[in-house]
């Protein structure tokens, strides 16, 4: 087992868990090797830089990468790598099916990505999506670490609104009441954090002078879902083989904070837009 039972219980609770060393130093070391050396070769489909005016923002020159499975061997070992088929399939409850794989670079003094969801993207129906999430190097506050609102799992997913994009990469976030805050995720090189798509999370700024905090993220789906979002064009069997899932429509409903009695509620009264897969 990948989890303690204890685990399980605090994933219910909170919705992530982090499996600590669940890859080697070496393994990591062979990951950004590996990265660095396709980024530096030049461009690829999917990368994606928001919009800015900052001439020298860091983020031109290490964009995020974006469903490198699709063409990078490497990356679709380790999206369908025995260890995260076991953990997710015990956060699951069945076994998984590969969507997406994403690199994150965040070099020093690079945005961050403001508070959202990842369901708000993939759309899967029924239940939601999870993400693995491999530290690549230690990140902690400094140098933006992942940012969570435990307990945020067992909401909706929240209609988004607009983000700042001087601390941001993307354009748009979910807001938070008064109280409700999210909590940094100090990790280590090779820890993995599992989380369930409607999970609040994001990152601040990388405030550090030398230090990148790279990740590398794989997104899941129940087998069980009957709806997946269009922009996820392959779907994969953690043997490899593809599976059709039918495209989500576009639409639906998506929860707004309200105040009841001096209480703050969410209530699915307000109306989401289409996503872009540009962003998540």
């Amino acid at each position: 087992m990948v989890f303690s039972p204890q685990q399980l219980e605090e994933y219910s609770h909170d919705g992530f868990i982090v499996a600590r060393k669940l890859f080697s130093a070496n393994e990591v070391a062979t990951l950004i090797h590996h990265y660095m050396k396709l980024r530096q070769a030049g461009s690829y489909p999917g990368d994606v830089v928001a919009d800015t005016e900052l001439s020298n923002d860091p983020l031109h020159k290490f964009p995020r990468m974006i469903h490198m499975h699709y063409w990078d061997e490497a990356s679709l070992r380790w999206l369908l790598d025995e260890r995260l088929k076991e953990g997710l399939t015990e956060l699951l409850g069945s076994e998984p099916l590969a969507v997406q794989t994403m690199l994150y670079f965040k070099p020093p003094g690079a945005r961050g990505q403001a508070l959202h969801q990842d369901n708000f993207y993939l759309r899967v129906r029924p239940g939601t999506c999870m993400a693995a999430w491999l530290s690549l190097d230690a990140c902690d506050e400094e140098n933006g670490c992942m940012r969570i609102v435990p307990g945020s799992h067992l909401w909706p997913v929240l209609c988004p609104s607009k983000a700042d994009t001087t601390r941001s990469f993307t354009d748009v976030t979910v807001p938070l009441p008064d109280g409700i805050e999210s909590i940094p995720v100090v990790m280590g090189p090779g820890d993995v954090l599992f989380f369930n798509g409607s999970v609040v999370h994001g990152s601040f700024p990388n405030t550090s002078a030398d230090r990148f905090r790279r990740a590398l993220i794989g997104h899941y789906i129940n087998g069980a879902a009957e709806q997946l979002s269009q922009w996820y064009e392959r779907v994969l069997k953690m043997d490899g083989s593809t599976i059709e899932v039918p495209a989500a429509p576009e639409g639906g409903r998506c929860g707004v904070w309200v105040d009841r009695d001096g209480t703050g509620q969410i209530e699915e009264i307000g109306t989401m837009p289409g996503p872009k897969s540009v962003v998540n």
